[in-house]
């Protein structure tokens, strides 16, 4: 398997979960923004310009939640996801994909104001109502980490989900300080071993 990666961006999701199942891939890195990511043979394979990609043989899957189903599926042999028809497979797929429909736009906002954007174009009243709404879409995982050690009764494919997105929540200035179950339980998986080694590939 080959991944195509940029440091800070939804690939870092892929490579945690590669590494978590001792997964064997290369990978080729990116600068977020790089030329490269524009030029025709990578467009052949993520038609945006974007990150993550993987490619598996003759297969390539350009879509991060879409990438971690597909290597569990394949791969996985029943490890980090729960037994089918469960409760906590229930919560299993609510959060893996909680974050894509909840918690990233609103990070898509602040990433392009105060990062992507040169600083005469960038907006503060954008950066103020995204912050906002990034702060609500917080409080149901916030509330439901109540007791929880991960989101889904053992840790799985969901806390590589929506656990990324709590993450970066906090480094783009979400308030943490009325979440603190959601402070501990950042903490938790930044201590992982694998998402440590697949944040600084």
């Amino acid at each position: 398997m080959k991944l195509y990666y940029a440091q800070n961006s939804r690939a870092v999701r892929v490579a945690w979960l590669l590494e978590e199942l001792g997964l064997d891939y290369e990978f080729e890195k990116f600068e977020l923004g790089s030329r490269g990511m524009r030029e025709p043979d990578y467009l052949a394979i993520h038609p945006m310009g974007r990150v993550p990609a993987l490619q598996d043989g003759d297969v390539t899957v350009f879509e991060s939640g879409a990438i971690v189903q597909y290597i569990l599926a394949l791969y996985g042999h029943g490890r980090l996801q729960p037994k089918v028809g469960t409760q906590e497979y229930a919560n299993y797929l609510q959060w893996l994909h909680y974050c894509e429909g909840m918690i990233m736009p609103p990070i898509n906002s602040i990433v392009v104001e105060t990062i992507l954007l040169p600083p005469e174009r960038r907006n503060e009243v954008n950066v103020k109502r995204a912050t906002k709404l990034l702060n609500q879409m917080l409080i149901a995982v916030e509330r439901h980490m109540e007791g929880r050690e991960f989101l889904a009764g053992e840790f799985s494919g969901a806390d590589v989900m929506t656990g990324h997105s709590v993450i970066m929540s906090g480094r783009l200035g979400a308030d943490m300080d009325d979440k603190p179950n959601l402070q501990s339980y950042a903490d938790r998986l930044m201590a992982r071993p694998a998402l440590q080694k697949a944040w600084s590939l």
